[in-house]
Formats: C-alpha cells, structure tokens, sequence
C-alpha cells in the first residue's frame, strides 16, 4: 500500500483521469472529494461490500432458478369451493 501525506486543497493523481482531494479536515474525520470519468464506479467500501454480496445471492438464486429448483417442489395453493385453501401439487 502506498501511503502519502497531504495537505488540505491538495491532490493524489490515480492514472490520468482520476484526481482524489483532500476537501477538509475536522477532528479525526477527512473530507475527499473525488474526480473520476463517469465509467468509473466509486463506493465506500462497505457499500461496495454490500453489492457484491447481493451480486453472488442473486447469482445463486439465478443459477437456481435456471436448474428449475426454485418452484419445482413447492406446494401449489388450491382454492376449493368452500374458500379454503388446499396446499398441494
């Protein structure tokens, strides 16, 4: 990891398009502010955390429902003329 000091109102150059700066400092807390071209997707990391994790479940409900295991043996609800409800298939 590559660690820098700097400055308020100064800046970090990540390639040529993206520009981190350092916007303000108060108490133990930095405000950054971050330039990047619209393609590039930029996440505090524990949201980004969150999005692969819903990425990989919704993978794994994909991948289930392609095999047809989703609804395959769950139990149909049937109406009866009475109006009660008969779960089965």
């Amino acid at each position: 990891m590559l660690v820098l000091s700097r400055q308020l109102d100064e800046s970090i150059m990540i390639g040529d398009d993206i520009v981190i700066t350092l916007v303000d400092i108060r108490g133990d807390k930095i405000r950054l502010g971050i330039a990047a071209p619209p393609n590039v997707a930029i996440h505090r990391q524990e949201i980004y955390e969150a999005i692969q994790r819903e990425n990989m479940q919704a993978a794994f409900v994909d991948e289930k429902s392609a095999s047809g295991e989703s609804n395959a043996n769950r139990p149909v609800p049937i109406k009866l003329r009475s109006g009660k409800v008969n779960s089965s298939r």
